[in-house]
């Protein structure tokens, strides 16, 4: 079979396949993880759709007895004041663009929160990244070192190129899954430079596509918090040893303030990751019970834009 069940010697032995992936297992929908294993996985359709079943299967018994053994868990997780070592850190944080347009929304504060018990809505992470990012954490890193680990302010993103595909489509390409349409706006002659264009200009409307925030943040409603963004990077302190980690922490009140917060599988089916006795949790990417590793195949994120021009005369009334 061609993944296999992670441990914790799993987790921490040298594996430079660009396309290994962890992955929790055994949360239904079960035809979401046959479709994964069957279109991503490596081999994944040679193996036999009983063969995964059973795997998930055993990993679904496993989360019916943390229901028993665990309920409760994600309730009451640590969500700490920030050490003073930290506060200067965070004050350059909140005067940063990217956070004040990001994080408008609802009431939001910065915290030190517990890692094993924040719930996981994302089911996957790329396990060479993870350890590339847990080997930065070594020699321990100080408190405005490890504040900058999770909340990077200076950033390298990676590669995107750009492609004309005709008069009005551009693709954009990178390999990082975090390139996005951010949004479009009207912009004045004077703030495009470097275009000739072949008669006087009248304005010009910017398409927008880029990366995301990239902070580490946390949807908190009641007693529980669900890890928004930052996988990788708490799976890596996890995997370091670290057990709280300072986070971006947005409160909801109500289902409509989360639709504007938390992400689709979130909104989706709050009930699943804020009402249920034992979601899945971060902690869990580190139990062989609930987790595989799969060899999958290379992906590039692909963002296409196409415009459309109409030009008409219309009459005045």
């Amino acid at each position: 079979m061609p993944f296999e069940h992670s441990d914790q010697d799993a987790a921490e032995r040298d594996d430079t396949r660009a396309g290994t992936e962890l992955r929790l297992i055994g949360q239904p929908p079960l035809q979401d993880h046959l479709d994964f294993v069957t279109r991503h996985v490596v081999g994944g359709d040679s193996i036999s759709r009983a063969e995964i079943i059973d795997a998930w299967r055993v990993a679904n018994d496993h989360y019916a007895e943390l229901e028993e053994t665990e309920a409760g868990l994600a309730d009451g997780a640590d969500c700490l004041e920030l050490p003073e070592t930290m506060k200067g850190e965070a004050d350059a944080l909140t005067r940063q663009p990217y956070f004040r347009k990001t994080f408008d929304k609802v009431p939001t504060h910065l915290a030190m929160v517990e890692l094993n018990r924040l719930v996981a809505s994302q089911r996957h992470v790329t396990l060479p990244f993870v350890k590339d990012l847990a080997t930065q954490l070594s020699p321990r890193p100080d408190d405005a070192a490890l504040f900058r680990f999770c909340q990077p302010v200076e950033r390298k993103d990676a590669e995107v190129s750009v492609r004309r595909l005709g008069r009005d489509r551009f693709a954009f390409f990178s390999d990082s899954n975090d390139l996005r349409f951010h949004d479009g706006t009207l912009l004045s002659p004077d703030q495009v430079s470097g275009h000739q264009s072949f008669g006087p200009v009248a304005g010009n409307l910017g398409l927008f596509v880029g990366h995301g925030s990239n902070f580490l943040t946390v949807v908190r409603s009641d007693e529980r918090m669900v890890l928004h963004n930052g996988y990788h990077r708490a799976c890596a302190l996890r995997m370091a040893g670290f057990t709280h980690a300072p986070a971006i922490v947005q409160t909801v009140t109500r289902r409509d303030e989360l639709e504007v917060v938390a992400a689709s599988a979130v909104v989706d089916d709050p009930a699943f990751y804020f009402r249920t006795w034992r979601p899945p949790l971060l902690k869990d990417f580190f139990d062989p019970s609930t987790t595989a590793v799969f060899p999958v195949r290379r992906k590039r994120r692909v963002v296409e834009v196409t415009y459309t021009v109409t030009e008409t005369d219309m009459e005045d009334i």
